[in-house]
């Protein structure tokens, strides 16, 4: 279609030691249905591999689910490969088990924002989608 924007490119991922995925799958899910494109990377990814996949697929958007505890290292070394790769343009967002002290600690260092359980979907749908009006050109 003439003058149509490109779908908002996303790439979910679960890094580090967590086994649980069905948050993730859910959140994929719920992307797609909003018209974006998702790759969904599945289980145990390091940050180097998200990012490699991140610039192999050209994504607007990166959303880690983290579980585990480890948000305070993974979220800032997948963010600072992709800085690394000249990919700055990447959003990195996500969501899991993270203390609200530690939400704002990571959004301090260029993370986007961050969503706990429970969230709804419709919530990361409209935060991606003002992001992209304002960051992603067609």
């Amino acid at each position: 279609m003439p003058g149509s924007k490109r779908p908002i490119r996303v790439l979910v991922a679960k890094p580090g030691l967590d086994g649980h995925d069905r948050g993730a799958k859910v959140v994929a899910a719920a992307l797609r249905d909003a018209g974006m494109e998702v790759i969904y990377t599945g289980l145990h990814q390091t940050p180097e591999m998200i990012a490699q996949a991140a610039i192999q697929e050209d994504v607007d958007v990166v959303g880690l689910s983290i579980l585990s505890g480890a948000h305070l290292t993974l979220f800032p070394r997948v963010k600072q490969l992709l800085v690394a790769a000249g990919r700055d343009d990447v959003l990195v967002t996500g969501g899991g088990i993270i203390p609200p002290a530690d939400m704002e600690a990571l959004q301090q260092q260029g993370i986007g924002k961050l969503f706990g359980p429970g969230t709804p979907t419709s919530d990361l749908v409209r935060y991606i989608e003002e992001w992209a009006a304002e960051h992603v050109s067609a």
